[in-house]
């Protein structure tokens, strides 16, 4: 230890880093590779690709979903590093990792640049005044182009207000699927020029301030995260702002409510690679865990009993998309595999998510059996009711809507940002595109490579439905990626689906006969021989309007027979709907029957007569 100033005390063997990023610009690959290189993994050990996406969601998605820490070696140092999402949806991992931290790697992919979750974690982590160490990644790619990727990070920090330290930032280069990193500018497409990601590690520890703590301070340490333990129970994520803290230890656990309860410590532990390990104590700077608090949740204090002081309590970005969640109302519900079926138990299950996760919001709603949820956005939601599924509920999810505000008495909407990277032949289809969802163009940028960057200042419900249409109209090729905004004035109103839904209109299977009729008026959703009720949505109708369908309707037995009796039906595939692709799909009026197998689609209104009576009332009105 060495004394900084009259007051603190510098812990010169541990430096405390995150890694921040736009989605797949290689945070998690290169936290592998520091691993590979610590020495964290033995010869022939059991190791796959990015190890810190360690949730299925995470490895079927290809993003981190939640922040993780691990810690790697350095002679005698360590450094404890935090893998935050790269998508804005996650904005409350994020900011919950900057405050563990002294400092951030920003990784930028060497060919794509900075993008919108670029500025969404730089924002964060120069508010927090956190100082930057830049990389640039994927140098390798044969479409990279460094010197420019350089200059648009450069001027992201400008229209960011960073004060002049803080564009002060070194810049490294690096390929890290091959594990190699260079301070030396390495020409495009190539290597960097060393072997090993040695001139990283020299960097973070060069750059990156060491934790800093007041010498005879009492405890205090802030709960960040939560995790669970077959064996411990609940355990609460923390960093050591001040003093120590020993296994056993009384210490004063200062509740989100006010209250304060003296606890004992009945496990610490700190993270060493990828495990956690137990240890006596823990010092000021160190992130750790500890057991032994059934309920503690996110923001808590646990300080020194004998003078319990509070640090500030942690606070997220509001939620800007919100959908209702309940139970599956359907005629099939309960017959598709799901054993988690009423109101309680979902109730019980959505308090349990807001304990860790603060980005969330529950409200009730008219019905006892239906909640509001809030969140970021549409992936939020969407991998929570996935979690959901996968915990054997069924639930009935409604179309995602916009949580607005009222700002001098008028209505104003969230908006955001997004980018968009597209082949140059599909620029007019992404302008037209979005000029119908209120989007108004504010950049424009060709590099020369056949490929155009577009920028716009879209309403958030303008992209709920988008990303469907975007691919459809792009075939595939393009790259979209959105980042809230703000709030605005409202936009006035959107063009809805330019397309109807195909509704069953009676109970029973699916058949051959029926659908080969009626894949003439639209695409299927369903493929024969399947359980459709009155009301299902089975299908999308061409035209704009929705129609009712007989899709059970079985052929007549005659005694004629016809030279083409015999012949095949031939029916088209049909187009089956991911959980995210159903919530994009709803109309207004319909929601979306979530089971352990199936996600359909139905009216909120299953009743067909109802249905035409209530249009006929909106007509009128």
């Amino acid at each position: 230890m060495t004394s900084a100033s009259t007051t603190k005390t510098v812990r010169s063997d541990l430096r405390n880093v995150a890694i921040v990023a736009h989605v797949d610009h290689g945070k998690t690959t290169l936290v592998d590779a520091m691993l590979w290189q610590s020495g964290a993994f033995r010869e022939g050990s059991l190791h796959t690709d990015r190890v810190m996406d360690s949730n299925d969601l995470e490895r079927e998605k290809g993003i981190t979903i939640l922040a993780k820490n691990t810690a790697v070696r350095r002679g005698d140092m360590v450094i404890n590093i935090v893998d935050t999402p790269g998508h804005a949806d996650f904005g409350g991992e994020v900011e919950r990792a900057l405050m563990m931290v002294d400092g951030v790697v920003l990784l930028v992919d060497a060919s794509e640049g900075p993008l919108p979750q670029t500025r969404f974690v730089l924002r964060k982590a120069l508010q927090a005044n956190l100082p930057v160490v830049l990389v640039i990644n994927k140098t390798d790619r044969a479409d990279a182009r460094i010197d420019e990727v350089v200059d648009e990070t450069y001027a992201l920090f400008l229209d960011l207000d960073a004060t002049d330290k803080q564009i002060e930032f070194p810049i490294v280069y690096c390929a890290s699927r091959a594990g190699r990193a260079s301070m030396n500018k390495p020409a495009d497409g190539e290597m960097p020029d060393h072997e090993n990601l040695d001139p990283l590690f020299d960097t973070l520890l060069a750059a990156i301030p060491a934790p800093q703590y007041t010498e005879g301070a009492p405890l205090q340490a802030q709960v960040t995260n939560i995790d669970a333990s077959l064996f411990l129970g609940r355990i609460g994520m923390c960093r050591i702002i001040e003093g120590t803290m020993q296994k056993g230890q009384q210490v004063a656990w200062m509740k989100a409510d006010g209250t304060v309860v003296k606890t004992k410590i009945t496990e610490l532990l700190i993270t060493e690679a990828l495990d956690r390990v137990p240890v006596d104590t823990a010092y000021a700077g160190d992130l750790i865990a500890v057991a032994g608090f059934a309920e503690i949740t996110i923001g808590e204090t646990l300080a020194d009993p004998d003078n319990p002081v509070a640090l500030p309590p942690i606070t997220v970005d509001e939620p800007a998309i919100s959908m209702t969640v309940g139970i599956n109302t359907s005629p099939l519900a309960g017959k598709d595999g799901g054993k988690k079926l009423t109101a309680r138990q979902v109730k019980n299950r959505l308090d349990a998510e807001l304990i860790g996760n603060v980005s969330l919001r529950v409200l009730n709603t008219e019905r006892p059996d239906t909640w509001e949820v809030q969140g970021r956005g549409e992936l939020a939601l969407a991998i929570l009711v996935e979690t959901m599924r996968r915990e054997s509920f069924e639930l009935t999810i409604g179309k995602p809507q916009v949580v607005t505000r009222e700002v001098d008495g008028k209505v104003h909407e969230p908006f955001e940002r997004l980018t968009i990277d597209v082949p140059e032949e599909y620029l007019g289809n992404v302008t037209q595109l979005l000029a119908v969802r209120k989007g108004r163009m504010e950049t424009m940028t060709n590099h020369g490579t056949g490929w155009v960057r577009l920028e716009f200042h879209v309403p958030s419900r303008g992209l709920i439905g988008f990303r469907t249409e975007f691919l459809t109209d792009t075939r595939g090729t393009g790259i979209a990626s959105a980042i809230f905004d703000g709030y605005g004035p409202w936009a006035g109103p959107l063009r809805s689906r330019p397309t109807g839904s195909l509704v069953a209109d009676r109970p029973g299977k699916a058949t051959p006969f029926a659908m080969f009729s009626l894949q003439e008026r639209g695409t299927m959703f369903v493929p024969p021989t399947t359980e459709v009720y009155e009301g299902m949505v089975v299908g999308e109708n061409s035209r704009a309007d929705d129609m009712d369908v007989n899709i059970t309707k079985e052929k007549q037995l005659t005694n004629m027979r016809k030279s083409s009796s015999e012949e095949l039906v031939h029916l088209v595939p049909p187009r089956a709907l991911s959980l995210e692709q159903a919530l994009e799909f709803c109309a207004d009026d319909e929601c979306v029957e979530i089971t352990p197998v199936s996600a359909r689609i139905r009216k909120v209104n299953l009743n067909a007569n109802e249905r035409a009576r209530t249009r006929s009332r909106t007509k009128k009105q």
